[in-house]
């Protein structure tokens, strides 16, 4: 690296809907966007979203994409579940000064900064996070199959759920499940639509339910608080205490705050930053370690 960029860094910020990748060069920020990320579901794919972005920063700062990936780095990607995925896209990247983990450090350090706080962070995905003192701890974000409660493909999930008790007789119909089940074709759609949809397919879903809510659906509240009862569960276990921060991120993780208990309403604070700073700050500290 040369001395005119002794304070370069890369940073990127992956997921299940888009990735961002990023770079800091003395203080002068150059950020691009692509595709989906997520290295469990498409491995290629995801390194290859990285190198297209990758690939347009260099174009825009005038110089060979190998540079790049010889900065300091942060890579924060949905899918990075262990040591052994995290070598191998690092490899396969031939990042020589990266640090490689799940998307979850970003959106924390982003959301709190050096602060203490909880995230409950409920997009596609979710998963929450305490962090003190400048540690992290989380719960969640295990994916669609076994885990991500409260998240958006949750939320359209347990919707025609309840849309197929209501067909049982289990449960009252109501707005939301008639409109779901018209939506879809009746139970034979859901089923047909359940079998096939991807997590992202399911949380397109979701805007209905919250907009159902608004207008007092007894299907759709009953969503939203059985996923607002686990954030709260989920926030004790981890450690949360009244007046601690609480960032509620996400798209759809606003929504669960009219349900979540007076203490936790309480404590609600609008986010400081997004993923992609908390990134950017992530690759400044493995720079800063090798310095």
């Amino acid at each position: 690296m040369s001395e005119s960029e002794n304070h370069a860094v890369l940073a990127v910020d992956g997921g299940g809907t888009r990735c961002r990748v990023a770079c800091d060069v003395d203080g002068e920020v150059h950020a691009v966007e692509t595709g989906a990320a997520n290295v469990s579901t498409d491995f290629e794919g995801g390194a290859d979203q990285i190198r297209t972005g990758v690939a347009r920063l260099a174009e825009r700062l005038g110089r060979p994409a190998a540079d790049l990936f010889d900065w300091p780095a942060f890579v924060g990607l949905a899918g990075v579940t262990g040591d052994a995925v995290a070598g191998r896209l690092q490899a396969v990247l031939n990042l020589t000064n990266a640090r490689v983990e799940d998307d979850r450090p970003a959106a924390v350090r982003g959301a709190l900064g050096a602060t203490d706080g909880l995230v409950a962070h409920c997009g596609t995905g979710s998963f929450l996070a305490l962090q003190t003192r400048g540690r992290m701890r989380f719960a969640g974000g295990w994916g669609s199959i076994l885990g991500d409660e409260a998240s958006a493909q949750w939320v359209g999930r347990r919707a025609l759920a309840e849309a197929l008790n209501v067909a049982d007789g289990v449960q009252e119909s109501s707005g939301l499940t008639r409109a779901l089940s018209d939506r879809l074709g009746g139970t034979a759609g859901i089923v047909a639509f359940a079998g096939q949809a991807s997590p992202g397919e399911f949380g397109t879903l979701a805007p209905q339910v919250t907009s159902a809510a608004v207008d007092g659906d007894i299907v759709a509240r009953k969503v939203l608080q059985t996923g607002a009862d686990y954030l709260t569960d989920m926030a004790a276990r981890l450690g949360w205490k009244p007046g601690l921060t609480l960032c509620l991120t996400g798209g759809i993780a606003p929504h669960y705050a009219d349900y979540l208990p007076g203490e936790m309403q309480e404590a609600i604070r609008p986010p400081q930053g997004e993923p992609l700073a908390g990134a950017l700050a992530l690759a400044k500290e493995v720079a800063d370690e090798h310095r």
